[in-house]
């Protein structure tokens, strides 16, 4: 990621890309490099002007929110994904997420809420809302466990688990008396046998696989 975030903004409503830009490019660390109205056009624009972060609303026409995460996060210099969203609650948001979205802004955010998302998702960072991704999950979960990957270990569930309700990694770490590093372990040892890109897509996994309970 280069010292500037390069950031493209995607939505068909204009004056949302308007307002986003505004608030975005009053940060002297971030450079709004471009935009589209749809998933076809922001494929395009992702592929040629290589963005650190895309901002991606998720009912637009023609190609949706979900299938562009999906196609742009199969370039080879992928980007992260930040869904903008106007309902928190939204089925959508969730398929966004399990195609790879590292989280989600809500449009009514403030200014500083705005930044502050788009800084996280280009430092690598998940953003999640945990009781938001939960209250999603419930009309997802499978009655039982329909997990078939590598079996974790009931340290890593436990870590897991964790993870699923929002904490960090020095969170997790004093909550179950362990140091950083390890916890740092096992949660990559998570997201690998779960085939995971980050702790946001491990998440949806975990809540739709049964590997974690949603009640």
């Amino acid at each position: 990621m280069s010292a500037t975030v390069r950031v493209l903004l995607v939505d068909d409503e204009p004056l949302v890309r308007r307002g986003l830009r505004a608030i975005l490019e009053n940060d002297p660390g971030i450079d709004v490099v471009g935009e589209a109205g749809d998933g076809a056009a922001a494929l395009a624009a992702a592929r040629s002007l290589t963005p650190d972060v895309v901002c991606m609303d998720v009912r637009m026409p023609g190609v949706d929110g979900i299938r562009a995460t999906e196609l742009v996060l199969a370039l080879d210099a992928a980007p992260r994904v930040l869904v903008v969203t106007t309902f928190e609650s939204d089925d959508y948001v969730f398929d966004a997420l399990r195609a790879g979205a590292s989280g989600f802004l809500l449009k009514r955010a403030d200014a500083d809420e705005v930044v502050a998302a788009v800084r996280a998702v280009a430092a690598g960072e998940s953003l999640l809302f945990p009781e938001s991704v939960r209250r999603m999950a419930v009309r997802h979960a499978p009655a039982r466990s329909t997990y078939e990957g590598p079996a974790l270990t009931p340290r890593e569930t436990e870590v897991l688990t964790l993870v699923a309700r929002g904490m960090s990694n020095p969170e997790i770490a004093q909550e179950l008396v362990l140091g950083v590093e390890t916890v740092r372990t096992h949660v990559a040892n998570v997201l690998g046998k779960l085939g995971a890109r980050d702790r946001t897509q491990a998440v949806v996994i975990a809540y739709e696989s049964g590997l974690v309970a949603v009640g």
